[in-house]
């Protein structure tokens, strides 16, 4: 917010030359928009390193200097919705906006390794990546690790096959805000170079554990996604309405569709964490719109209609309800190849 320094939910709407956004209101957005973003003229700065505890965040700067921060969901989304508001800005440079799009799929994330883990892994006594004091341009910085290190470390400790692969998944710890850089080398990069060249394997480029990484390993109640069931391609994200498990109660919440692996997963967006909140296979999945008249069995609370039902293959049920009959259509249609 421009006035009360707070964090609130919009729907945003990327147009040729602007960028809309939305009040959410019981999960819908309201047909006029609360504010607009003019894209000419805009300066984008993706990731924006500015808030130590949000490393998912976009910054615009419009060329009347005034900042907006928008945050996403997740990485994928993050990067995408930076390539495309950058593609609407240089829209009248065709070679630029190829290019642009050409690295939307430049990250090949590994299967089955979690980045906690890897964290952990950096820091335990046997098998820790040695913290080293640096001077840099007159500044001292202590505990801190080079890049071309973390490439050795990931592909000594088999987390990696080759020095591309390792820089990919060290850019995932940075951007995930378990690493950070320090010092100019580094830092410099993260703010003038390409999407995919954000981590620099190079003995002079410094980075350090971020101070939430340690909170994060420590947590127990947080729950561990591995990096396989967060790579696949996303088909359709968007707000629904989810009915929770225990309290049968309704909250608005972000749902990402992934394909190949197969996983729908969802964010609460009122939250500091980018991280989904739940999330499971589709494989062997059944999904299915429910009648608007009367409330099935196992639904409570305030119905508004347009539901659909999830049952994973371990008999968990989801009650989802869409804004509309159209939006719940093509979010059957998305899942239900995916099953």
């Amino acid at each position: 917010g421009h006035i009360v320094r707070n964090w609130k939910v919009r729907w945003f709407v990327l147009l040729q030359d602007k960028l809309l956004y939305y009040k959410i209101e019981g999960g819908k957005k309201e047909p006029s928009p609360k504010g607009r973003i003019l894209l000419d003229g805009c300066t984008i700065t993706c990731p924006c390193l500015e808030y130590e505890n949000r490393p998912l965040l976009i910054k615009l700067k419009t060329k009347t200097n005034t900042d907006y921060f928008l945050e996403c969901c997740s990485r994928e989304e993050r990067d995408s919705w930076a390539l495309d508001i950058t593609g609407a800005i240089h829209a009248g440079h065709p070679v630029q906006v190829q290019e642009l799009h050409r690295m939307k799929n430049s990250f090949k994330l590994l299967e089955n390794i979690s980045l906690h883990h890897i964290v952990e892994r950096m820091c335990d006594s046997s098998t820790a990546i040695k913290l080293t004091r640096n001077l840099q341009q007159g500044n001292r910085y202590k505990e801190t690790f080079t890049g071309s290190a973390v490439v050795d470390w990931l592909i000594s400790n088999s987390f990696a096959v080759s020095r591309f692969e390792a820089v990919t998944l060290a850019s995932m710890l940075m951007e995930e805000n378990f690493i950070k850089p320090v010092g100019a080398r580094s830092t410099e990069a993260t703010r003038y170079s390409d999407l995919s060249e954000q981590f620099l394997d190079d003995s002079t480029a410094l980075y350090m554990f971020a101070e939430s990484s340690k909170k994060n390993i420590s947590s127990k109640e947080e729950l561990q996604f591995n990096i396989s069931e967060l790579s696949g391609t996303i088909v359709k994200q968007g707000f629904l309405v989810k009915q929770g498990h225990k309290r049968k109660n309704w909250k608005v919440r972000r749902f990402v569709l992934r394909a190949d692996p197969a996983f729908l997963h969802y964010y609460d967006p009122t939250k500091e964490e980018n991280r989904p909140v739940g999330g499971f296979s589709l494989r062997g999945c059944l999904v299915s719109a429910l009648e608007d008249n009367g409330v099935p069995a196992g639904v409570k609370g305030n119905v508004q209609g347009n539901l659909f039902k999830i049952i994973t293959k371990n008999d968990i049920h989801y009650y989802i309800q869409a804004s509309s009959k159209a939006e719940r259509a093509q979010w059957i249609e998305a899942i239900k190849p995916l099953t």
